[in-house]
């Protein structure tokens, strides 16, 4: 029997990776790491072992991750300290003699630090290369961008104003669900053959928001355009919603990413894993927006 310990376990993909681990395995090897013990309460009634625990706390983490075979380790949230945070869970895994490390990573044009999209990117080339130095058996999962973004980047009333307004230009991405994600890390936790190999995780066809928007036409029977705005404009935009600049600045960055091919990478590797065809951005946007 293995132990499997999942981090940012009440967290949406960590929360549905455990749904997916209980078709599995037994509830009484499973960990879920949390941060705030009353948020993991359908958890625990599943009989999910709970422990408490954050990234910048090394000794609950290298009490967590003690009697661990393999950890699934979700890359934080936190923009302004995650590099440090990141080997904080690498060093404790070291000391607690973990057994395999899963690292959710993301899928990258570039390693140098060049690409617009740095700012979310350049952290995870970082956490790769200091997993990979660690000694520690590995599997890094280059997840490419999320199906679920694009309800948020479009917004929920897309269909009644009839455009998608983003600064991706002509670029493609090769979206998928967070669910099959989730699922395929699963699989990969509870199944042989993954030490010291890198996964692209993403789908099987690249699309750009003007294929999204023909889409969200042929689904709603309505005529849905999309217009790519100059980053400046889409900021003023966002502003003048009174959206944040922080966000303003990332949902800028990962769409001038987008134009520029930084996440088009289609894969078959998320689709061999599952041993089915993976969810369609057409099948996500359907019940996304109940068309």
């Amino acid at each position: 029997m293995s132990k499997i310990l999942v981090t940012g376990a009440t967290g949406q993909l960590g929360s549905t990776l455990i749904h997916k681990l209980l078709e599995k395995v037994s509830p009484d090897e499973i960990t879920a790491l949390v941060r705030d013990e009353n948020k993991a309460e359908a958890l625990k009634n599943k009989g999910v072992q709970i422990i408490v625990g954050n990234y910048d706390d090394r000794a609950s983490l290298v009490k967590a991750f003690k009697g661990i075979d393999k950890l699934y380790f979700i890359s934080s949230s936190e923009m302004m300290n995650r590099v440090e945070q990141h080997e904080n869970v690498v060093k404790s895994a070291v000391e607690a003699k973990v057994g395999h490390i899963f690292y959710t990573s993301v899928q990258r044009k570039s390693e140098d630090g060049s690409s617009p999209s740095a700012i979310i990117t350049n952290d995870h080339v970082k956490t790769d290369e200091i997993i990979k130095q660690s000694e520690l058996t590995y599997t890094i999962l280059k997840h490419g961008l999320y199906s679920d973004i694009l309800p948020l980047f479009m917004g929920d009333k897309v269909i009644e104003t009839g455009t998608v307004f983003l600064p991706a230009a002509n670029g493609k991405a090769a979206f998928a669900s967070r669910k099959d994600m989730a699922e395929a890390g699963a699989i990969l936790l509870t199944t042989n053959g993954h030490e010291n190999k890198t996964y692209e995780i993403s789908g099987v066809d690249s699309l750009s928001f003007q294929d999204i928007a023909g889409i969200l036409s042929e689904l709603s029977g309505k005529s849905i355009q999309y217009v790519s705005p100059s980053p400046e404009q889409y900021a003023d935009q966002l502003r003048s919603y009174g959206v944040p600049d922080q966000m303003i600045q990332g949902a800028s960055n990962l769409c001038v990413g987008i134009a520029q091919a930084e996440f088009d990478f289609p894969s078959n590797e998320l689709q061999n894993i599952l041993g089915r065809k993976t969810e369609t951005v057409r099948e996500f946007l359907k019940i996304a927006y109940g068309l």
